[in-house]
């Protein structure tokens, strides 16, 4: 497979003395902020010390100096729920939905989910890297440090293994931290209409341990919906998953309350996602599983749905809410995590820290990977992003441009600008 010419490699170039800038409010690990001017030092790819400038050890004034030209620095965004391989588009469903068609009619009609399992089955592994290192590369020049792909296009182990194995060799050539989960219980393949306990079977029996003994998978994920799979098919699966030692997550209650949150939550899971029909049993379970509600409103957009997740009751109960974009070819086709910030706010009601910890902190907490990612501290590697903006807001506020921001991922430069 062939490796992008802007592919991440070499030294730790970003190792030195970081110097003229101003930090993010709730940008540190504890949630706190330095109201004055900030330096940074980069060891080694890792944060060896950050703090307000004139607080600088005299140690650390020789080192190799980047002038951070005053910008806001916060840490690197984490993309926590993609489908961001796959093959084909899906256009014409976005016109059949505007005729009125509704996300059940149009799978029913042999749109949907197995649209694209046709289209993803025909490419190889050369072809599908090339599309999605495209819809990559517009999401790290956004700041993208972390990012998590599904499979699910597939529906048989060759092509859930080619995905997963394309999730795997994106994360290498782009020096981006990529968390695989395996969706085979995504949608009931054509050589398997009318028999779903058949499917969920093979899932579990078959396809789920061949590819965990390969190292591809790092989750497991299920479609739990009138038009995927049943509740007590989801447990198959997760009790399958469990046994492997490997955590789970849930696309839950997006088209109707099918309980699946609550689910979801005794098995422990990472997240939930979509959530638009999430009932006060499933915010009590989560709650107390510690699970993150990750929100989508870019497919919420797509499919004109009006029936808005519970934000406030879930503000109440102090669930982290992440935000992601989603991104797959029927219904988000998005590129963009700060248009997402943006839907966050506008169609769900978020604030804009709540979006900022959204894109960052609790979607790292969504991955698993809140110990490494979504914050600043000494420690830690250095994911981070200098933002060319006055205002924190302006990140949730604008949409349709992307600031021309300095990238920092892994400790190397990724990003900066011309």
């Amino acid at each position: 497979m062939q490796t992008p010419s802007n592919s991440i490699a070499g030294s730790w170039d970003a190792d030195g003395l970081w110097l003229n800038m101003r930090l993010m409010p709730g940008a540190l690990v504890d949630g706190g902020s330095i109201a004055t001017e900030v330096s940074m030092v980069v060891q080694r790819g890792l944060i060896a010390w950050l703090g307000a400038s004139h607080e600088l050890p005299q140690s650390c004034a020789d080192l190799p100096r980047h002038d951070g030209g005053g910008a806001l620095l916060g840490p690197a965004l984490v993309d926590c729920h993609t489908h961001l391989v796959y093959g084909g588009q899906r256009a014409s469903e976005f016109a059949m939905r505007l005729a009125g068609a509704s996300y059940e009619e149009v799978a029913r009609a042999g749109g949907g989910i197995v649209s694209s399992v046709r289209a993803t089955r025909e490419a190889d592994e050369q072809t599908l890297f090339e599309l999605a290192a495209k819809r990559l590369e517009a999401l790290l020049a956004e700041g993208v440090c972390a990012i998590e792909i599904k499979s699910g296009y597939g529906l048989s182990l060759e092509h859930e293994r080619k995905q997963l194995r394309v999730a795997r060799q994106l994360g290498k050539a782009y020096g981006v931290t990529v968390r695989t989960t395996f969706l085979g219980a995504h949608a009931l393949p054509p050589e398997y209409a009318g028999r779903s306990q058949d499917y969920i079977e093979l899932v579990c029996k078959q396809m789920l341990p061949a590819l965990h003994s390969e190292g591809l998978v790092d989750a497991v994920d299920v479609f739990c919906e009138r038009i995927g799979f049943s509740l007590a098919e989801t447990e198959q699966v997760f009790q399958a998953a469990q046994a492997l030692g490997l955590r789970v997550k849930l696309h839950a209650e997006q088209l109707s309350d099918m309980g699946g949150s609550a689910l979801a939550a005794r098995f422990g899971a990472l997240s939930c996602d979509h959530l638009e029909h999430l009932s006060s049993p499933g915010i009590a379970a989560m709650k107390a599983a510690g699970t993150v509600a990750v929100l989508l409103p870019g497919a919420y957009y797509a499919l004109r749905d009006t029936h808005v997740p519970p934000i406030q009751a879930l503000r109440d109960a102090g669930i982290p809410m992440a935000v992601s974009t989603d991104h797959n070819p029927g219904t988000s086709p998005t590129l963009s995590l700060l248009l997402m910030a943006n839907m966050a706010c506008t169609l769900f009601g978020l604030t804009v820290p709540e979006a900022l910890d959204g894109i960052t902190r609790h979607a790292a907490r969504a991955l698993g990977l809140q110990d490494t990612h979504g914050s600043l501290g000494v420690g830690r590697p250095a994911n981070f992003v200098l933002w060319p903006l006055r205002d924190p807001a302006e990140l949730a506020y604008w949409f349709g441009q992307r600031p021309a921001c300095t990238v920092v991922r892994q400790g190397r430069i990724a990003v900066q600008p011309a």
